[in-house]
């Protein structure tokens, strides 16, 4: 059933929105015994959730009417806070934080009427492009089409949970790729929005600079409903973007005759699987037969200089972020003794997982004296270089279009074998548009081996609507 068929049935009481929500808490937690996505399941504020909205329903009240998100099921990423729920980014060093608010994501899907079903699994603090470097004591995320592979990273228990459960719509968080890889590892579409587009109150940083919360969900109309729900100007973030909110259905179904599509020529060839080359020109076919005009363009520096770009960028503000962490005012704590910093490393020593560690590490020596200049704010020119080169590329063209990943979702047993390196590499395809700060989309364009391959669409700052009108005339292809 069409999510606006749905939201019409809950309005006329034709299905009754605390059933429903009862019978997807149960799916849920099935559904969580066999491939671990969500770290909570928010029961008791779900079905509060469901109960204030039945009461509304059921007396007529005039504020129900245009609730965009009536009885739709959200799943939020554990980065994402959520008031009274525990949020811990997927961190032992932030068990038992409960937030006093939510994030203004999640008050504009509560204000909407979305319910609030649970924390979606994620590698700790976003640190990941597999999910596997979960915190202490979490579990990791099981690919819905094979539990020995990966569901990618970092949002991948909200990539998994949006394959296998339908009528809901995944909150997840990209810094370098964590919308759209895990998208396209679980066959999902996943929107990662213009930097700004939406605010970033609410959300356990990793990297201020980088971070940015968009939808993912089983079709593009879905996608397209949740990020209109959560854009929007907010004062509580300096960053927040001014600028007037669309209606991004509006593009959905609509004619993509004319458009230029560029296909980035470094992407493709050398390290990129066979399968996944050959599913992405049968997207890029689709949209030429929907009358789009595809033409091959070099894109260099952003695909050689952006995985150095990103980490550079991300370790600096990561370790400046998670230096907040230290035991004193929330999460874990140890006995207090011995010096401060005695006490602060004993906290962080036995609560930060390894990779957590090597981040702070490589971002703390980024920025000591005598090499920040060196270092971070080098690779703060080199993004303003790749923005440039991007802007060149849609003088010409509506959008820009790569694999979202190299390779299809590999299995554990491989990724246990990969350097901190090679982790780094499988965002080669998605860190430079989120260096740039661009909005990006997730397209499913077919399947190998029983495994889904995504289509990466990238367009201007602001141009979400683009992408949403593409990935709509994909989907009409299949």
């Amino acid at each position: 059933m069409a999510t606006n068929q749905f939201i019409e049935k809950i309005k006329n009481q034709e299905i009754d929105i605390v059933e429903h929500t009862e019978k997807l808490i149960e799916e849920s937690k099935e559904i969580n015994k066999e491939y671990n996505y969500l770290n909570i399941i928010s029961e008791e504020l779900a079905l509060q959730q469901a109960d204030s909205l039945k009461k509304l329903i059921k007396n007529k009240d005039k504020s129900i009417k245009n609730k965009k998100l009536l009885g739709i099921a959200v799943s939020v990423k554990d980065s994402i806070c959520v008031k009274d729920v525990e949020s811990t980014a997927g961190s032992r060093i932030l068990q038992g934080y409960k937030p006093l608010f939510d994030a203004f994501a999640v008050q504009r899907v509560k204000e909407e009427g979305g319910i609030i079903i649970g924390k979606t699994c994620q590698d700790e603090f976003g640190f990941g492009g597999f999910s596997v470097n979960v915190g202490i004591g979490c579990k990791v995320p099981l690919n819905p089409f094979d539990k020995e592979r990966s569901c990618g990273g970092s949002s991948g228990g909200a990539a998994g949970l949006s394959q296998k459960l339908d009528g809901h719509i995944a909150l997840g968080e990209s810094t370098g790729g964590s919308i759209v890889e895990p998208a396209s590892f679980c066959g999902v579409y996943g929107l990662c929005p213009t930097y700004g587009r939406v605010s970033r109150y609410g959300l356990i940083d990793f990297a201020n600079s980088l971070d940015k919360i968009g939808p993912m969900g089983k079709n593009i109309e879905d996608a397209a409903l949740l990020i209109g729900v959560i854009s929007g100007h907010d004062a509580k973030d300096s960053t927040s973007l001014n600028v007037k909110n669309e209606n991004y259905e509006s593009y959905l179904k609509k004619p993509v005759k004319g458009m230029k599509i560029g296909i980035i020529k470094e992407a493709f060839g050398s390290g990129v699987e066979r399968e996944v080359e050959k599913n992405v020109y049968n997207g890029i076919e689709e949209l030429e037969e929907e009358g789009a005009k595809a033409e091959e363009i070099s894109l260099e520096l952003p695909i050689k200089y952006g995985i150095a770009t990103y980490y550079m960028i991300a370790t600096s503000e990561a370790s400046t972020n998670l230096a907040k962490l230290c035991g004193m005012r929330y999460g874990m704590a140890e006995k207090l003794e011995g010096s401060f910093n005695e006490y602060f490393t004993k906290v962080r020593s036995n609560n930060f997982g390894d990779e957590v560690k090597r981040r702070i590490i490589i971002g703390t020596f980024a920025r000591m004296a005598g090499y920040r200049d060196a270092f971070y704010l080098k690779a703060m020119k080199v993004r303003t270089l790749m923005i440039n080169e991007y802007k060149k590329a849609f003088k010409k063209f509506d959008a820009l279009v790569s694999p979202t990943t190299s390779i299809l979702a590999p299995k554990f047993s491989d990724i246990g074998n990969l350097t901190p390196l090679q982790h780094y590499m499988i965002d080669l395809m998605t860190v430079s548009p989120n260096v740039c700060g661009l909005p990006h989309l997730n397209v499913p364009v077919g399947f190998e081996k029983n495994l889904p391959i995504g289509m990466l669409l990238t367009a201007d700052h602001l141009q979400e609507g683009k992408l949403i009108k593409l990935g709509s005339a994909v989907e009409k292809g299949k």
